[in-house]
Order: structure tokens, then C-alpha cells, then sequence
């Protein structure tokens, strides 16, 4: 069993631009008036957040939203972060134009096409020299990066900050590996107990749980959020918010991940 102290958690999705309208609209039913188009992760310079794709926007949001409610410095962490698909509206673009015109390739969307560029955005606006990790692992990414970070912690590190995050799909790409909307979440996990937080007990299995397994599509985040590749992050956040005390995830095909909470 592995167990980790949730610190500090952020979020960005469409339409709940932090953890707080997360929270309010999963106990009340309430949402922001005029919430924002896009997140602006103030950890970028005004003009890279301008060039950085939506999918880099969104996971630095939620990174340095988690780090502030831990009340955690950026640069110490070590970061495990999480995406099922990267940045697929710049992959399709880069499949059309190689395909009509290749010499008419951007510099900078290719920079920003590689699976990696949220963590290495995060490293250049944090400063951070410490490890970061990037992950996918298709619709079980979440909760392989979940296991990678909890397992981190047991291995001695003193805290980790998870990211997880997925983007618009467009083009052919969209067919086989749909998606919508932007969606960011966040987690600051520590090894030691600390008292007043949220406890996680993570237990790795080979078999599915002979018990039902709970059906996230019953959450009130999976009503906004469900067609977001990254949707499979969103049952541990209703359990966070909701004080529930288990929930299941699939973590491969023939791996599951029973996690415990306790609140405190």
C-alpha cells in the first residue's frame, strides 16, 4: 500500500477556472457568470504565455494553483506530469502540412508538439532542477501517473506535484482520439501524514475488484467535463470534494487501483 498527504490541489476546466468553482459547482450547482476563455499561467512571461498551446496554459495553471494551496515553492518539486493525447490540435497540424507542404512547418508549433512541452514549460518558468516527468499511457494516463508519483514518494521523495491535463482533438485525429474542451488538475502530494489534510491509500491490483466498481459518469464534473480526454482524473476530485471515502481506477488491462481516502 502507498500512501501520500494531499497538500494542495488545482484545477482549470472550461467554465470552472480554479478548485473553488470546481467545489462550489459540485455541492451547489453554482458556476461562474463569465468565466475565462483560456488559462493564463502567471508563471510564463506575457509573451510566452501568448505562444504556449492551450493544453501548456491549462497544466501550468493547475500546477501553480496546486503549489500555492500547498504553500509549496515550484522550483523544489519534483513533477510527474500526465496527458492522454499532449497537444493533438498542433499534431494535426503538423500531419496536414508535412502532408501539402512540409517546408512550411513552424518552428514554434513544432516545439510545442512534443508530448513533453508542459513539463518542460514548467521546469523554464519554475526554475526548477529537479526531475519532471512526462507520462501517457491512453485512457488509464491518469492513473499511471497517479501510481508514478505515489510511487516517488515511497521511494523517498518528501513531496511530489502531479499534473494531469488533456486538450481539444481536431482534423482525423479527433475520429480515433476524441476530445473536447481544456481540462487541468493538479495535486501537491507529500509522504508525511499532516493532520487537517486528506490522506490517500493507494492499493495496486491484477484483478478487477469483485465489488462494483464506481461509474464515474454519475459525477457532476463528468456532466461538464466527460468528453475530455483527461475525464478519468475527475472521480478522485468528486471524492475529495464530496468526502468519499474509495473509489476504483483502471490502471491498465489487467491492473486497477483501489484508492482510500481519509479525511481529515
Amino acid at each position: 500500500m502507498l500512501q501520500a498527504s494531499v497538500e494542495g490541489i488545482g484545477f482549470w476546466g472550461s467554465g470552472l477556472p480554479d478548485w473553488d468553482s470546481a467545489c462550489a459547482w459540485m455541492r451547489k450547482g453554482e458556476r461562474p457568470l463569465d468565466p475565462p476563455a483560456r488559462p493564463s499561467p502567471q508563471l510564463l512571461a506575457a509573451n510566452e504565455r501568448r505562444r504556449a498551446p492551450g493544453t501548456v496554459a491549462v497544466a501550468l495553471e493547475a500546477a501553480l494553483a496546486a503549489c500555492e494551496a500547498a504553500d509549496r515553492a515550484p522550483a523544489g518539486l519534483p513533477a510527474v506530469f500526465t496527458s492522454t493525447h499532449g497537444e493533438l490540435t498542433i499534431t494535426d497540424y503538423m500531419c496536414a502540412t508535412l502532408a501539402e507542404d512540409p517546408r512550411a512547418i513552424s518552428p514554434t508549433k513544432f516545439h510545442n508538439s512534443v508530448h513533453n512541452a508542459a513539463a518542460g514549460y514548467w521546469t523554464i518558468g519554475a526554475g526548477a532542477h529537479v526531475a519532471a516527468t512526462a507520462i501517457s499511457a491512453g485512457n488509464c494516463s491518469f492513473a499511471q501517473g497517479l501510481l508514478e508519483a505515489m510511487v516517488q514518494l515511497h521511494a523517498g521523495e518528501e513531496a511530489v506535484l502531479l499534473v494531469a491535463y488533456d486538450g481539444n482533438a481536431s482534423g482525423p485525429a479527433a475520429e480515433v482520439s476524441p476530445s473536447t474542451g481544456l481540462l487541468g488538475a493538479a495535486f501537491v502530494l507529500s509522504r508525511e501524514a499532516c493532520a487537517g489534510l486528506p490522506a490517500l491509500q493507494l492499493t495496486l491490483h491484477t484483478q478487477m475488484p469483485a465489488a462494483p466498481v464506481q461509474r464515474s459518469e454519475e459525477g457532476p464534473l463528468l456532466q461538464l467535463f466527460g468528453n475530455n480526454a483527461m475525464h478519468p482524473a475527475l472521480p478522485l476530485l468528486e471524492a475529495l470534494a464530496m468526502d468519499q471515502e474509495s473509489l476504483w481506477l483502471r490502471a491498465g488491462a489487467e491492473q486497477w487501483l483501489e484508492i482510500g481516502i481519509r479525511h481529515e
